[in-house]
């Protein structure tokens, strides 16, 4: 994937006659910027939140019920109030040009940031993603996806496909690296997902079945399997070799909210699960998905059966993250919490034994911290930190063993993007 040539911009050859769009529209008014997926039904208002009251005769969603797990121990983040306190001493604050980040002063420092690249879009930036080996990271956003590599920060390609129509809003929701570097999936508003071959700078299949926006996507260890979450309220799970899809459909729609649009998809990493006593899956994995009507579902990817839903948050999730031993699940939601799930009762030698309905699997730490809505939380590979983007345009990073928050990222002046380690 390296090059030594200067970056240029790549477009499917299916119509040349249309050039790119140069340049990206102000953001819709009507919803809070393209990070978000457009409003749900009439039933509630959207974004819920502060300052938003329900319309005549409906009343606010009650809180969860805390009877369906057991109780959860609750992180202490709210350190950084004023970011420019006095009382927050120098050696627990580093700043640079345009950027600062802050330190708890509750907990031992064990962590240090700094700023390496700065990557320059000309639009609203929606998702990045790094490459299995880290090298590259790739960023999507009006009408083209791009490719830097993560080294010298240099745009190695930009990607957009010429026989997208030019009208309204294209904005590129979600990029994922195959896990050998080939290939590029991304998802987008015109409901299409495009696989790109990187090396080869082209289109190597596009993906047609979802009704609406593709909001996520992941790809299984194995690279085989391609996962997509939409605003349609389907999952889809895609064979990279003969196209095929088989579709999940949500039965069990949060009466309240009215709306199961899928906002992010995770597959269990397959490689660290205990594969002689997981489900009997062809592949061993689960799929887990966040919706807007404030539910985290997990699937089981070979069957597509629905294992478990896991009910807490007091919002739409925004995001879902496995662990990498794959027996732990982080949500993120606009309630502006995250929330750790032991879902190890998942993995169990007896396929019956989770079945639809068992609630073998708990919230264990709830995390508060974040101001406003949590859009995008992720695990590093080590297991020893979690990482939530959120709109109160900081990034945070969490001990997730502790669920105490080590630092708090300022420098970005909008939303928090998208994001995956």
């Amino acid at each position: 994937m390296k090059s030594d040539t200067p970056p240029e911009h790549y477009s499917s050859s299916l119509h040349p006659k249309l050039p790119p769009a140069s340049g990206a529209p102000a953001p819709s008014t009507t919803f809070q910027g393209p990070d978000l997926p457009p409003p749900p039904t009439t039933s509630v208002p959207y974004p819920p939140g502060p300052g938003n009251s329900p319309p005549a005769g409906q009343t606010e969603p009650p809180a969860a019920s805390s009877s369906i797990h057991t109780p959860a121990q609750t992180s202490g983040g709210q350190f950084h109030d004023d970011l420019d306190s006095p009382i927050i001493p120098s050696r627990l604050r580093k700043k640079g040009r345009g950027w600062s980040a802050v330190f708890n002063p509750k907990v031992k420092r064990v962590l240090d940031v700094s700023l390496v690249h700065t990557l320059k879009h000309e639009s609203i930036v929606c998702c990045v993603r790094f490459s299995a080996d880290g090298e590259y990271l790739a960023t999507g956003c009006f009408r083209t996806a791009q490719i830097y590599d993560t080294t010298t920060g240099i745009k190695t390609c930009v990607f957009a496909d010429e026989s997208a129509g030019e009208a309204g809003d294209m904005y590129i929701r979600s990029v994922c690296f195959s896990p050998d570097g080939k290939y590029l999936a991304t998802g987008a508003e015109d409901k299409q997902i495009r696989i790109w071959d990187i090396e080869k700078k082209c289109i190597h299949k596009v993906f047609d079945g979802h009704r609406q926006e593709i909001y996520s996507l992941d790809f299984s260890s194995d690279g085989k399997l391609l996962v997509s979450g939409s605003g349609d309220a389907t999952v889809r799970i895609w064979g990279m070799v003969d196209g095929s899809s088989r579709v999940l459909t949500i039965h069990d729609v949060d009466p309240i909210y009215n709306d199961a649009g899928i906002t992010s998809v995770a597959i269990s990493p397959n490689d660290r699960l205990a594969l002689a006593d997981s489900l009997a899956s062809p592949n061993n994995q689960l799929v887990a998905t966040g919706s807007l009507d404030t539910v985290v579902r997990i699937w089981d990817i070979g069957t597509g059966m629905l294992i478990e839903s896991l009910r807490g948050h007091r919002d739409s999730i925004y995001s879902v993250a496995f662990t990498p031993n794959g027996k732990g699940l982080v949500s993120g939601s606009l309630d502006k919490t995250l929330k750790y799930w032991d879902i190890s009762g998942l993995v169990t030698k007896h396929k019956e034994q989770a079945v639809k309905g068992k609630k073998s699997s708990q919230c264990i730490m709830n995390f508060l911290g974040h101001t406003d809505y949590v859009l995008s939380v992720a695990v590093s590979h080590d297991d020893q930190w979690i990482v939530s983007g959120s709109k109160d345009c900081g990034v945070q990073f969490w001990d997730s063993h502790t669920g105490t928050m080590q630092c708090v990222l300022q420098g970005f002046k909008n939303s928090g993007t998208k994001f995956n380690f």
